[in-house]
């Protein structure tokens, strides 16, 4: 007994020093949408974001890892957030948002690389996915050759996928990885798992580091295209990494989405009024993106600037692609309360800078390391 007193005098100062540490700042969110095969939106966001950040610290080593707390991302989102937070070993981000960006850009066609199926390949186009977990791979594998899991990351990570085996989602996550083996999954694993695309992909059959957990996994976006919801409700309940956050005010969260607004409503139905069956997946991706936004919205409705979604509103230039310079330029958009959206004055760059001002004023994310929860629990639990 008189054991089991010491032991819970030395948690309970541990738990003082750690929630001082969090006292008065606000635990930083960033998501990232899936959706597409270019990234161009969440691209143009994520170079923008970590160059505000250099320009308003004075530090050009800065990288978006150091001014957040939890990074999420789903399908093209996911590769990106894996990239700006998997440790280098040194503690550091392997790569820049620009590394990232650049790299994504120019793997690209070896990413999503088409194939015909089918005889004489005239059957239904699909990606080859050996070219896509060769690239894959390579972004998530250090130079010293060790292939990163969840557990090597700078960060807190979460990654949204759906499981044909049970039937329902599943996020793998660094908290997760920390705790077992058995819930520790390679980076590029999960990227590729999120990234199952229904019709152009087949499931992806993936294994945990131990080989205990498996996963049937389809494109995360069909459930959670926009992670923020899921990484909101992550920081509320794990009371192990985020103890000081009791409720959204404590949160300050940045979405990014990552495909315009519409795709037009001619692309969506055909002229005999029946829905078109290739758009049936971008549907369902703008209708969940849209959903957890609008219910973000509504959670964040006293106080706007604690929560910031940057998309583009739907404006193209004539060639009908949409690039970096107009993603920027372009008026924001934001849901309202009962439905709908509204075309804000200021641009996206614009709410980014501002969204950065506050991030900065708020210093460096300084967490301390969270304690092991095995090693906390095992001697209470043992009655010792």
């Amino acid at each position: 007994m008189e054991l089991s007193n010491v032991t819970l005098e030395i948690f309970s100062k541990l738990e003082q020093k750690w929630l001082y540490h969090c006292d008065g700042k606000k635990t930083r969110v960033l998501s990232i949408d899936g959706g597409g095969t270019t990234g161009i939106v969440a691209g143009a966001a994520l170079i923008h974001l970590e160059h505000q950040i250099r320009t308003k610290t004075g530090n050009t080593a800065a990288k978006i890892a150091d001014f957040f707390d939890i990074i999420a991302g789903t399908g093209i989102g996911a590769l990106f957030a894996a990239m700006i937070a998997a440790d280098d070993g040194a503690g550091r981000p392997v790569y820049s948002a620009e590394e990232a960006v650049k790299f994504v850009s120019e793997n690209q066609s070896k990413l999503y690389k088409v194939k015909n199926g089918g005889v004489f390949g005239l059957g239904k186009k699909r990606f080859d996915s050996n070219s896509m977990e060769r690239v894959l791979k390579k972004a998530l594998t250090r130079d010293d050759g060790k292939v990163l899991s969840l557990k090597d990351t700078c960060k807190p990570l979460l990654v949204p996928c759906f499981d044909v085996n049970t039937s329902a989602p599943l996020v793998f996550s660094r908290a997760d990885a920390t705790e077992s083996a058995s819930f520790d999954f390679e980076l590029w694993k999960v990227c590729r798992a999120t990234s199952a695309t229904p019709f152009v992909l087949k499931p992806f059959n993936l294994k945990s580091i131990d080989g205990q957990t498996s996963c049937l996994a389809i494109d995360g976006g069909l459930v959670m295209n926009n992670p923020t919801a899921a990484a909101v409700t992550h920081v509320l309940h794990n009371k192990r990494d985020f103890p000081s956050v009791t409720g959204v005010e404590d949160l300050l969260v940045l979405s990014l989405g990552n495909a315009p607004l519409s795709i037009g409503v001619n692309k969506k139905v055909r002229r005999n009024g029946e829905c078109v069956e290739a758009a049936i997946v971008d549907i369902v991706l703008d209708g969940v993106s849209e959903t957890v936004d609008q219910m973000l919205g509504n959670a964040f409705c006293w106080n706007h600037s604690d929560y910031v979604r940057v998309q583009a509103n739907g404006c193209v230039s004539q060639g009908g692609k949409l690039t970096a310079e107009q993603v920027l330029k372009q008026r924001g958009v934001e849901s309202l309360p009962f439905g709908g959206k509204r075309l804000l004055a200021e641009t996206n760059g614009d709410r980014i800078a501002s969204f950065v001002q506050r991030l900065v004023a708020t210093g460096r994310s300084s967490l301390p390391p969270s304690p092991c929860k095995h090693i906390a629990v095992s001697p209470l639990a043992s009655g010792r």
